[in-house]
C-alpha cells in the first residue's frame, strides 16, 4: 500500500493521459469519415500520429535534461492538449495530420517523463511489485480509453474539448506531487543499426509489430464501420484487441522463456495470419463473432514487441541495454509511421478485408526471415526472462530490468 501511495501521483497521470490521448485515434476516424474525409487522408492522420511519437521519442531525455521533468511533462502534456482541442477549430484533414503530431509527441515525451520517474524512484526490492502495479494502470487506462468512445459524439467540439480536458488533468497529479524530482540520466544514443547487429530478426519483429498495431488501431474504426459495427460497437471492438493481447501475456511468456524464442515468434505469426483469415472470415456473422475475432487477433499480435525485444536482449551486453531499447522503439515507429497510410488505401481501393491481407502479408515475411535466421545462427544458451514491454519510450529498458539466466 506504502508503495502505490507514493507513485499514486504518477499513475494517475498515467491514467487522465491513456483517456485523453488514447482515444483521439478511433475518435478522428469516426469524426472523419463523418466529416467526409476520404480513407486515405484519416490513414494519413494515423501516420503523422507517429512520427509525432518518434520525434517525442528522440526529444523528451534531452528536454528533461534541460529543464526537468515536471517542465518536460507539461511541455508535452499541453502540446497534446492543443493537438486535440484545435480539431474543431480547423476542420481539414492536413491540418489533423499536424494536430496529431503533437499528439504522438505528448505521448512519447510524457511517457518518457513519467517512466524516467518510476526509473529513479524504484529500488531491486520494490521493482516488481510497482512494474507490475504500472502494467496494469496502463492496460486498464488503455481499455477505457477505448470504451470512452462508445458515449463521444463524433465530429463535435464537446467531444474533443472532453478529451482535452482529461489530456490536462494529466499535469495536476504530477505537478502538484511533493515528491522530489529525480536526477536526469544522460540521453541515450538513437542507433538503430545496433538492433540488427544484435538481432535482425527482432529488429524485423519490432517493425512487423509496428505495421500491425498501427494499422489496427488507427484504421480500425474504419474497418469496424464498413462491416457494419455502430459507434458503441466500434468502440467494445477495439477493448477487445486490447484485452485480448493483454490477457495471452502470461501464458506465451511462459513458452518464450521455457522453449527457443524464435520457434514461438514464428508459431505467433502463424497464428497471426489465422486470426486475420478468421477475422475477415466472421465479419459477416454478427457482432459477437467480430468481437470474438478482434481478441483473437489482438493475443496472436500484440505479443510480437515484446517476444521480439526478449530475444535482442538475450544478445546484448548490460551496458548497452538502453541504447538497444531505443533502437528497437525506433524500429517500431518505423513500421507504425507507414501502416496506417497503406492500410486506410488499401481499404478504399479493395475493401476492409484488404486491411487484414496486407497484415497477413507482413507476417508471411517475418516468417520466412525467421526460418532463414534459424539456420543462419543456432539457439542463444543464457536468457534474460520474457517481460511484456509497453511500447511507451525508451525508458522501459531501464525499468523492466533484464539480467540473463540459464536457458
Amino acid at each position: 500500500m506504502r508503495l502505490l501511495v507514493s507513485f499514486a501521483a504518477l499513475f494517475l497521470s498515467v491514467v487522465f493521459l491513456q483517456l485523453g490521448t488514447g482515444s483521439v485515434a478511433p475518435l478522428d476516424a469516426l469524426s472523419g469519415v463523418e466529416l467526409g474525409f476520404t480513407k486515405a487522408e484519416i490513414g494519413t492522420m494515423g501516420s503523422a500520429h507517429f512520427f509525432g511519437f518518434f520525434i517525442g521519442c528522440w526529444w523528451a531525455p534531452r528536454l528533461m535534461g534541460a529543464v526537468g521533468h515536471s517542465r518536460a511533462f507539461a511541455a508535452f502534456t499541453a502540446a497534446g492538449t492543443i493537438g486535440v482541442i484545435a480539431h474543431m477549430m480547423i476542420v481539414d484533414p492536413l491540418a489533423w495530420a499536424g494536430l496529431r503530431m503533437l499528439s504522438g509527441l505528448c505521448v512519447a515525451g510524457a511517457y518518457t517523463v513519467i517512466e524516467a520517474w518510476l526509473q529513479a524512484k524504484v529500488t531491486n526490492e520494490t521493482r516488481g511489485r510497482a512494474m507490475g502495479i504500472y502494467r496494469i494502470v496502463d492496460t486498464g487506462g488503455s481499455l477505457a480509453a477505448q470504451l470512452v468512445i462508445g458515449v463521444l459524439t463524433p465530429a463535435v467540439y464537446f467531444s474533443y474539448n472532453l478529451l482535452a480536458l482529461l489530456c490536462c488533468a494529466a499535469l495536476l497529479p504530477m505537478l502538484v506531487s511533493k515528491a522530489e524530482e529525480p536526477g536526469m540520466n544522460a540521453a541515450p544514443r538513437l542507433r538503430p543499426a545496433l538492433a540488427w547487429q544484435r538481432s535482425p530478426l527482432a529488429a524485423m519483429g519490432v517493425v512487423v509489430s509496428g505495421v500491425t498495431s498501427a494499422a489496427f488501431r488507427m484504421v480500425g474504426p474504419i474497418y469496424g464501420l464498413e462491416v457494419g459495427l455502430t459507434q458503441d460497437m466500434i468502440a467494445l471492438f477495439l477493448a477487445a484487441f486490447v484485452l485480448g493481447g493483454a490477457l495471452v501475456q502470461f501464458p506465451l511468456g511462459w513458452l518464450a522463456d521455457r522453449h527457443d524464442r524464435r520457434h514461438v515468434l514464428i508459431w505467433i505469426s502463424v497464428a497471426a495470419i489465422l486470426a486475420c483469415s478468421v477475422t475477415i472470415a466472421m465479419s459477416g456473422l454478427g457482432t459477437v463473432a467480430v468481437f470474438a475475432a478482434a481478441a483473437f487477433f489482438g493475443a496472436t499480435t500484440m505479443p510480437i514487441y515484446s517476444l521480439s525485444t526478449a530475444h535482442a536482449h538475450d544478445f546484448a551486453q548490460d551496458d548497452e541495454r538502453v541504447e538497444l531499447s531505443a533502437a528497437l522503439m525506433f524500429l517500431y515507429a518505423v513500421g507504425a509511421i507507414a501502416s496506417p497510410t497503406v492500410a486506410s488505401t488499401l481499404i478504399e481501393a479493395f475493401g476492409p478485408s484488404a486491411m487484414f491481407v496486407f497484415i497477413s502479408g507482413i507476417h508471411v515475411l517475418l516468417i520466412v526471415f525467421g526460418v532463414f535466421r534459424m539456420r543462419a545462427r543456432p539457439s542463444v544458451g543464457p536468457r534474460t526472462p520474457y517481460i511484456y514491454t509497453p511500447r511507451t519510450s525508451f525508458i522501459a529498458g531501464r525499468l523492466f530490468r533484464r539480467t540473463p539466466r540459464d536457458g
